[in-house]
């Protein structure tokens, strides 16, 4: 979102930041079925990270699924996302492979409250775009890139066109 101001700002163009059909959507990930044009204006990597005082330490994917599966160490509180959220459904698709995170995982709403109880909490573990780790936080495990998309409605005309090149030459 950063970069969208900042090319909104360049290109003297006000925003109207709305949920309700927005013209230009911004997404991690591919969706399951797209039907709109979409423009890769990024990539993200996704991260499994802890608090740097964490008894945790690198994972491997078979002991990273079964730590957010429930069958790890039961000192580890594991957050993750509501299903539908695009991090989480990369997650899945990248860590889960198919498998159930644990009925006892914790919801964050957000990456900054992800970022935030991670970095109050030496017994959580979780899941970050490499963007938004900072603080007391160390990675344990990469599940790969994912694309961040510029999806909207029709063929980018005017000012939606000027953002989307902008947002792809940053």
């Amino acid at each position: 979102m950063s970069e969208l101001f900042a090319c909104a700002n360049d290109l003297s163009v006000v925003l109207n930041i709305s949920a309700q059909a927005p013209e230009i959507y911004l997404r991690l990930g591919e969706p399951e079925m797209l039907v709109s044009p979409a423009y890769q204006i990024d990539e993200e990597e996704i991260l499994i990270v802890t608090h740097r005082e964490s008894l945790l330490q690198s994972l491997s994917l078979e002991e990273a699924q079964a730590l957010f599966a429930g069958q790890g160490d039961a000192s580890v509180q594991v957050w993750v996302y509501s299903s539908d959220a695009d991090m989480q459904i990369l997650f899945d698709q990248l860590v889960m492979k198919g498998r159930s995170v644990t009925s006892f995982a914790r919801l964050a709403v957000s990456p900054q409250e992800m970022s935030d109880v991670l970095n109050s909490d030496s017994s959580v573990v979780g899941i970050l775009p490499r963007r938004s780790k900072m603080g007391n936080v160390r990675e344990v495990y990469s599940a790969g890139m994912a694309p961040v998309l510029a999806i909207i409605k029709d063929e980018p005309r005017g000012v939606v066109s000027e953002l989307i090149g902008c947002l792809q030459s940053d």
